[in-house]
């Protein structure tokens, strides 16, 4: 069987690309099964550069087919932010819960609804010059009080009027098939399937 690296040291996101990735007739590895400890700088403007610099550095330390994605939360009143630096946003060694203490006090003064987007971008590299990229997004907004105990990142502050519920009050399954991250695999998939069919 065929083997696909996900490229990325991230526990949450690897719960869940890894039952997203699940369908594809192919043996889908982290990092650690492979023993791979690599720590790439994410230094890209875009969510595509920073893919881009992931899937690379991966396929070339491994020589496997791989799968690198970059994402993040952008909100409509702070102009976008904190986007590319939702990682970093509230600065080094911070933790999810400080990254969304500090949103919540941004945005605020701002009246409901806050719209926002997660937005995601996957980055599969046949081999580290060769690159194709995919992309997915979901619509929501931001709460001020946290709600749920799933996900990770910014799950309990962004709210979905549509399911009535915070992205972290979500059961796994369902959230596996609305997130920007799985609609970025979904549009994936058909070059997967095609490229894995060879």
């Amino acid at each position: 069987m065929k083997k696909l690296l996900v490229a990325s040291n991230n526990d949450g996101k690897l719960r869940e690309l890894l039952p997203i990735l699940s369908p594809l007739p192919v043996e889908v590895l982290t990092p650690r099964d492979v023993g791979l400890k690599l720590d790439v700088a994410e230094t890209g403007a875009t969510y595509s550069e920073n893919a881009q610099l992931k899937a690379e550095a991966f396929a070339r330390a491994s020589g496997l087919l791989t799968l690198a994605d970059d994402s993040g939360l952008e909100v409509e009143v702070l102009g976008g932010a904190p986007g590319v630096y939702s990682a970093r946003y509230a600065g080094e060694g911070a933790t999810d819960a400080d990254r969304r203490k500090k949103l919540v006090e941004a945005v605020r003064v701002f009246p409901a609804p806050r719209a926002a987007r997660f937005r995601c971008v996957i980055a599969i590299a046949t081999w580290p010059e060769n690159l194709n990229f995919f992309e997915g997004s979901c619509e929501g907004e931001i709460v001020l009080e946290e709600r749920g105990r799933g996900g990770f990142g910014y799950d309990p502050i962004f709210f979905l009027p549509e399911r009535g519920a915070t992205m972290a009050e979500l059961p796994e399954t369902v959230k596996n098939q609305i997130s920007h991250r799985a609609r970025a695999a979904q549009a994936a998939f058909p070059f997967l399937k095609n490229l894995l069919a060879d």
